[in-house]
């Protein structure tokens, strides 16, 4: 794949040096190569690309003697990567349509992070327009890889997260987020989920995505929100320190937190959750039941039941303690 890309790109550096007319639509061979990137490695391939890309220029423009044949500049997509910070704010400026693919609005996206705050500015400014002409798809799959990677981001302000939920809140961009978060097997998606949950895109989807999300751990993760009324997230990270006469230290997560509104009655949540097919899930419906226990009834000691049988032994553990808590709260009315 790595060769494939080298020679996308210095195919297409040469198109450029050539004075050819059809840069755009010869972007094919580039477009195809990258849409089968893993992203996940978007830091190599970035950088591989910038190399090739500026070395295949050099080796293909025309000697200086040969003024004629001198191609006239073409900003292209890949000049989001070039090494000239100029050019790359000229690029977002100049740029106007839709995004080929994933991989080339991931580029743009991370133009949020550039360490010249000029071109930081450009993107915030050109995102918005790009991802309205874009294909929900790519602009999904490029903002899922952003926000589950942002808290490392050391240049990011207050200003170009805002664009990126400003974009988030896009109809079409919502529905599609839902949609990944509930069908992706496998992926970041709880800590986007945790993310997202900075605004109110998914709140009227967490009901659902509880109850349908095929990783368990975005199912626990929806239902915890829903049962605590509230989404929290980390905000970033901060060094503390762990002993001062050794000036030994650690990087702490600082975590921030939303309140959302739930509608569903906690009884129907924890019925629902304790028949999860995941221990999981089932594991955060016991705590909340030994949380809740004053407030639930008879239906108390039915769950405290169901969860001290389960199969999982962190569930069984939890559904014993809400018995012993049950017999002794009894005993204690019965002193009464």
């Amino acid at each position: 794949m790595e060769d494939e890309v080298k020679s996308a790109v210095k195919a297409f550096a040469r198109i450029i040096n050539s004075g050819s007319k059809v840069v755009v639509s010869d972007m094919s061979a580039l477009i195809d190569v990258t849409s089968d990137l893993p992203l996940s490695s978007f830091d190599y391939w970035e950088r591989l690309i910038r190399s090739e890309f500026s070395l295949a220029l050099r080796e293909t423009t025309p000697p200086k003697w040969k003024i004629w044949s001198k191609p006239k500049e073409r900003l292209t997509w890949l000049d989001l990567v070039s090494w000239d910070g100029h050019k790359r704010e000229k690029t977002l400026r100049t740029l106007s349509g839709a995004a080929p693919n994933t991989f080339f609005f991931s580029l743009a996206v991370r133009r949020l992070n550039d360490w010249v705050p000029q071109v930081r500015i450009a993107a915030r400014e050109k995102l918005p327009e790009i991802a309205r002409a874009t294909d929900p798809e790519h602009v999904v799959e490029a903002l899922c890889i952003a926000l589950a990677n942002w808290t490392s981001w050391g240049r990011i302000e207050d200003a170009d997260k805002k664009v990126l939920f400003q974009m988030l809140c896009e109809e079409s961009i919502a529905e599609a987020i839902r949609s990944k978060l509930i069908s992706s097997p496998s992926g970041p998606m709880p800590s986007l989920f945790s993310q997202l949950g900075r605004t109110s895109v998914l709140d009227r989807y967490i009901e659902e995505i509880a109850t349908l999300a095929i990783q368990p751990a975005v199912r626990a993760k929806a239902y915890r929100s829903l049962f605590e009324g509230r989404i929290a997230w980390i905000e970033g990270r901060k060094w503390e320190w762990t002993d001062i006469r050794y000036c030994a230290r650690k990087l702490k997560p600082v975590v921030a937190e939303r309140q959302i509104k739930v509608q569903t009655p906690l009884l129907d949540l924890l019925h629902n959750s304790a028949e999860d097919r995941s221990s999981i899930v089932r594991r955060v419906s016991a705590e909340i039941l030994i949380r809740e226990l004053l407030n639930l009834g008879n239906s108390a000691k039915t769950l405290a039941d169901k969860f001290a049988s389960d199969k999982s032994f962190p569930v069984a553990e939890r559904g014993l303690f809400a018995k012993k808590k049950l017999g002794e709260l009894e005993l204690a009315n019965a002193a009464e």
